[in-house]
């Protein structure tokens, strides 16, 4: 199983961080170990002191694939979900700065919390799905997959140009603006249109 992220997918989020909007997908690839499910709590890491919430939605691949045609794309995932994609951003600010690969700021232990997928065929228009973070109650972050610069296809076609996608790989889709950092007792809720599928307290 991989689990595969991709940065940079909404403008208002590529603002926010002063980086320069992508031309192609941006992605880099998270440990299994990263995986957080069941709504268990998130311990905040000894190693950060800024660690940021990113919601996004996640896709599941359903069968292998390499050098997938965009316009067969979408036969190539079932189910869609929620997830966070925790960040330590100090750490990925000091890699930054080196000229270092950021890896550690992102795929560390239980930095990939995931909710339980639901089946692709729920969604009438895969490309207005919303979805949206409620940080202690208040909603942080929303948007709809319309607003991806790169939609689903999009992004499964240009990864699988590099590296073979297989059933049970999970694809996390960017993160659209409002991230910010979260403390001990603070709680996450994600929400796919108006259904909370992951609670994420934070220890």
């Amino acid at each position: 199983m991989k689990i595969l992220c991709i940065g940079r997918n909404y403008k208002e989020h590529v603002r926010e961080l002063n980086s320069p909007l992508p031309s192609e997908p941006v992605f880099f690839l998270k440990p299994e170990t990263s995986l957080l499910t069941g709504d268990k709590p998130f311990e905040l890491p000894a190693f950060s002191e800024m660690v940021h919430y990113e919601v996004e939605l996640v896709i599941r691949i359903s069968k292998t694939g390499k050098n997938i045609p965009e316009k067969e794309a979408a036969g190539y995932y079932d189910a869609i979900t929620v997830g966070l994609d925790f960040t330590a951003r100090d750490i990925q600010e000091q890699c930054k700065k080196k000229g270092l690969p950021w890896l550690i700021s992102k795929g560390f232990d239980q930095s990939a919390p995931l909710a339980e997928f639901v089946p692709k065929n729920r969604f009438p228009d895969t490309r207005s799905i919303g979805f949206h973070l409620d940080l202690n109650g208040k909603t942080v972050q929303r948007a709809t997959s319309a607003e991806m610069i790169f939609p689903f296809e999009s992004v499964i076609s240009y990864i699988s140009r590099f590296i073979t996608l297989q059933p049970g790989d999970v694809i996390y889709t960017g993160t659209p603006s409002g991230v910010g950092p979260v403390k001990s007792g603070d709680l996450l809720e994600a929400y796919l249109g108006n259904n909370k599928l992951l609670t994420c307290p934070i220890k």
